[in-house]
């Protein structure tokens, strides 16, 4: 009887054992304190209850937020896109800043003729983009080169009123400035027939379109001094200095004054001479470029050979024409080129010839390329056959003064 006894005994503590053995081993350690299963359970469960509830909360802060400054959630990701977008160039700007440009490489320059946002060319613009005003082929021409530079055909402005007795006046609203961002224009000529077809006002509109879009200027400003005054930009080490004149404009008072807002004239060679000189000494490669000639004529005035040589003279290295709306020959004089006319580029509904004028320059020596092409409907694009672009070589040959111009649009001067 007792030993039955000592057995019930024995076999209760280890049931109570047992118990204490399974209730321990349904617990858990978290954050260094024991919880057991069902409070791990309710835990969980209160936890992703408050998540939910922060997530539904910041939707809703999200919502009134938006809801607030006029926005909805797309405009904010397409704003989170944007920014991520605008970020990333930063990124490749500090990587390219940190790495040092290559020594002794040539300087690279690039000249257009006449350039008008008319009509033809916007409507292009709105049907397809840059890329309907400009192949993708010229306009990697522009993009290879340090610097690119174009006769600015018309005022940026919606003011003023159109000069008398003027068969074409030209004007074009000031927000249009993003197609010249796009086709990487760094720096224009004013001074031609066109820049003051609205007045002054206008022209003044000009200049502070241009300045606040970065884009520099030469030819015409608010008086003579500004209207004088060269820009210099470096490119590869080297200062490029650039100048620009007009040797044709419809009135006197389209002239620059010590008061008035106009443009450098050239009838005169002495200012542009003696800027030529002042300048001579402050760069390493001087450009002026001078709106002169005659309208649809293929070869220059007496006046334009004689004017270019005094501009080599005066210590010019490369000087580019414009103004006759058609392409000009090329002329070596002591060994610098003068480039009488490049006629239009970007401008209205039909260009038969055209071409972007490549400038490499070594530090003595430059080997111009005409890279030729054509126009219509307001888009400009590269000549592709073989026998166009013969035909182009031999043409602008035939137009030239001492001067091949290769297949390739190599210009080399005749020994």
């Amino acid at each position: 009887m007792n030993r039955k006894k000592w057995i019930c005994t024995a076999a209760a503590i280890t049931g109570l054992l047992l118990a204490v053995i399974v209730g321990l081993s349904v617990r858990h350690m978290k954050n260094g304190s024991y919880v057991s299963a069902s409070e791990l359970a309710g835990q969980k469960r209160a936890e992703a209850s408050k998540d939910q509830e922060n997530v539904a909360e910041t939707e809703k802060s999200e919502d009134i937020e938006n809801s607030r400054n006029g926005q909805n959630l797309d405009e904010a990701a397409a704003e989170n896109e944007k920014e991520s977008v605008m970020d990333e160039p930063e990124t490749d700007s500090q990587e390219s800043e940190s790495e040092p440009e290559e020594a002794g490489q040539p300087v690279k320059l690039v000249f257009s003729g006449d350039i008008l946002l008319s009509d033809h060319v916007m409507n292009a613009y709105k049907n397809g983009g840059i890329r309907s005003v400009l192949d993708s082929q010229f306009q990697s021409v522009i993009d290879e080169a340090d610097i690119f530079m174009a006769n600015e055909e018309f005022p940026f402005s919606t003011r003023g009123t159109p000069a008398e007795d003027k068969q074409f006046t030209f004007r074009v609203a000031p927000s249009t400035i993003f197609v010249f961002k796009e086709l990487g224009i760094d720096i224009v000529t004013l001074a031609n027939n066109h820049a003051m077809d609205y007045g002054t006002d206008a022209l003044l509109d000009t200049c502070d379109t241009l300045d606040e879009a970065g884009i520099s200027r030469v030819g015409a400003g608010k008086n003579l001094d500004e209207a004088k005054a060269p820009v210099i930009l470096e490119a590869q080490g080297k200062k490029i200095g650039f100048l620009g004149a007009s040797r044709v404009i419809p009135a006197g008072s389209w002239n620059a004054t010590s008061t008035k807002p106009g443009m450098l004239t050239t009838y005169d060679p002495k200012i542009l001479v003696d800027e030529i000189k002042k300048l001579r000494s402050q760069c390493d490669y001087l450009v002026v470029y001078v709106h002169w000639g005659i309208e649809r004529k293929e070869t220059p005035e007496d006046y334009q050979r004689s004017l270019g040589k005094q501009y080599i003279d005066a210590g010019a290295d490369i000087v580019i024409g414009s103004h006759p709306h058609v392409l000009q020959g090329v002329e070596y004089y002591k060994g610098k080129p003068v480039v009488y006319s490049l006629g239009n580029f970007i401008f209205g509904s039909s260009i038969p010839k055209t071409a972007l004028l490549k400038v490499q320059w070594d530090g003595e020596d430059s080997q111009l390329t005409f890279v030729s092409g054509i126009s219509s409907a307001g888009y400009t694009r590269v000549l592709e056959n073989a026998d166009q672009k013969a035909d182009f070589a031999s043409y602008m040959t035939g137009i030239s003064y001492g001067v091949t111009v290769e297949k390739d649009g190599n210009v080399v001067p005749q020994q």
